[in-house]
């Protein structure tokens, strides 16, 4: 009796041990969004660095608006890790933020990328909505986390236009430990829990004996 393991059936495509990868194809986009911009960067010229059939970005992607969007999140993703963010004394969170975002935007390659137009400016909204923003709240916790989540993406979202996007002679001049030193108040505010009010407590309530 042949006890011998039947031989492995062969698979259409290329070779198991050199798969195409969406991070191979995120990556041979960065560098050519980053070399000829976005007007100049074609799928075709990112599936032949990347070494894909075209039609693999389509079907991961959708579109070369859909693969610039991975980019950047990519992008933001290695520079702003929230998670990693988030560990630590949470008395000195406001700073860790404060330095994430200004490390990210004082990043070279990423002030190129972010200069690429209307689609660079909808990925950093979208990546501080859902993914800076979300996990704030669910970090955060309680019945005012989001709240307190949207006035800190509020105050960063602030510091990102008035000193990138389209940037005010003051906030530009400023160091990122001038930066640190001016936000970490606001955001320490915008981070510590509310306090209750007399509606969420009961008191006052119509009804009630006034005090004497």
């Amino acid at each position: 009796m042949n006890n011998a393991a039947p031989a492995p059936a062969r698979t259409r495509g290329r070779p198991r041990g050199n798969p195409p990868t969406r991070e191979a194809i995120v990556s041979a986009a960065r560098t050519l969004f980053l070399e000829r911009g976005y007007r100049g960067t074609t799928v075709r010229a990112v599936a032949a660095v990347a070494g894909v059939d075209a039609a693999l970005i389509a079907y991961h992607f959708g579109s070369k608006k859909g693969l610039f969007a991975d980019v950047m999140q990519f992008q933001c993703a290695n520079a702003l890790a929230v998670d990693h963010v988030l560990v630590g004394d949470p008395a000195t969170l406001p700073e860790r933020l404060i330095d994430a975002v200004t490390g990210l935007w004082e990043d070279a390659d990423f002030l190129t990328l972010t200069a690429q137009g209307d689609e660079a400016a909808e990925v950093i909204r979208e990546y501080l909505e859902s993914e800076l923003l979300g996990r704030l709240v669910e970090f955060l916790g309680g019945r005012d986390a989001t709240a307190r989540a949207t006035a800190v993406v509020t105050i960063l979202g602030g510091l990102i236009y008035t000193r990138y996007l389209n940037p005010l002679p003051t906030p530009a001049t400023l160091t990122t430990s001038e930066i640190r030193e001016i936000l970490t108040p606001a955001l320490g505010a915008a981070l510590a829990p509310r306090p209750r009010t007399l509606s969420t407590t009961g008191a006052g309530r119509r009804g009630s004996p006034a005090p004497g």
